[in-house]
């Protein structure tokens, strides 16, 4: 039976696992068969929008690694509580909110969390989708050579630049290198009003990666307008692709990107 998104979820269709990597050890919802998806939240954690978007990848026939990175899963945040949440995260060690050019430190994390994926699912490699905050995490994620299918949905940091990609250059050039070498490419997604990730993000990531780089803009028409509180009083524009500014009709421009999303996940890794 499909899950309300307008009520917490238990995600009780998830085997919840707590997995150590590289010293650190995290909560993973991990769902399905098939070749591995790394779906990362985006603020305030992973809320019933988040965890619907990891089923749909479960149903497309793969498996789903969802890692708890902040917030408290399952759970429809309040306007407060997702602000006290997101301010954590922009002063923790483990993301670089505010830096332009130097990678999140948890990127490396989650490409090892990548490899143990590959290791237990098989397939020819791994995918990923980062979500608003953790949006540039998957292009991170292509320095490990199992990840073929990155994407980026409304990426938004660093916030205090907005032609700011957030990761190194020498880790840049090296994606960009194998995106070429391996004829791999990188899809990203955005509304036209966003405020958090505007054009020139997406300007900034064709520059640097030039026809490996896809980015697809939505008319803020297309955005559902019947948000959860912390959405509609701290995000009050089109943000959030595949999860809550979603319109889970047929037809329409986000199911649209949902579905090439999956088939690019499909394709690039079956």
């Amino acid at each position: 039976m499909p899950q309300n998104i307008n009520e917490n979820d238990a995600l009780e269709d998830f085997t919840c696992r707590e997995i150590t990597l590289d010293g650190a050890t995290k909560k993973v919802y991990v769902a399905g068969s098939g070749p591995a998806v790394i779906v990362m939240t985006e603020m305030p954690g992973i809320s019933p929008h988040v965890a619907r978007f990891s089923r749909w990848v479960r149903d497309a026939g793969l498996t789903v690694y969802m890692p708890s990175l902040f917030g408290l899963d399952g759970v429809i945040s309040s306007a407060k509580e997702g602000k006290t949440v997101l301010r954590r995260a922009c002063v923790s060690a483990e993301f670089r909110a505010f830096a332009a050019n130097e990678s999140s430190p948890v990127t490396q994390w989650l490409r090892t969390l990548a490899r143990l994926a590959h290791k237990e699912c098989g397939g020819r490699g791994v995918g990923a989708i980062g979500m608003c905050f953790t949006g540039n995490f998957a292009l991170s994620m292509m320095l490990e050579p199992l990840m073929l299918a990155p994407v980026l949905s409304q990426p938004s940091l660093p916030f205090n630049d907005l032609s700011g990609i957030g990761i190194a250059p020498d880790e840049l050039e090296a994606i960009r290198e194998r995106l070429i070498r391996e004829d791999l490419t990188v899809i990203a997604y955005r509304f036209e009003g966003d405020q958090l990730c505007k054009a020139e993000r997406f300007a900034a990531y064709s520059e640097a990666l030039g026809d490996r780089f896809v980015g697809r803009v939505l008319p803020d028409s297309a955005a559902n307008t019947s948000v959860p509180p912390f959405f509609a009083e701290h995000v009050p524009f089109p943000h959030s692709v595949v999860t809550v500014h979603l319109i889970d009709e047929a037809g329409q421009p986000t199911m649209a990107a949902r579905d090439e999303i999956l088939s690019f996940f499909v394709q690039r890794l079956t």
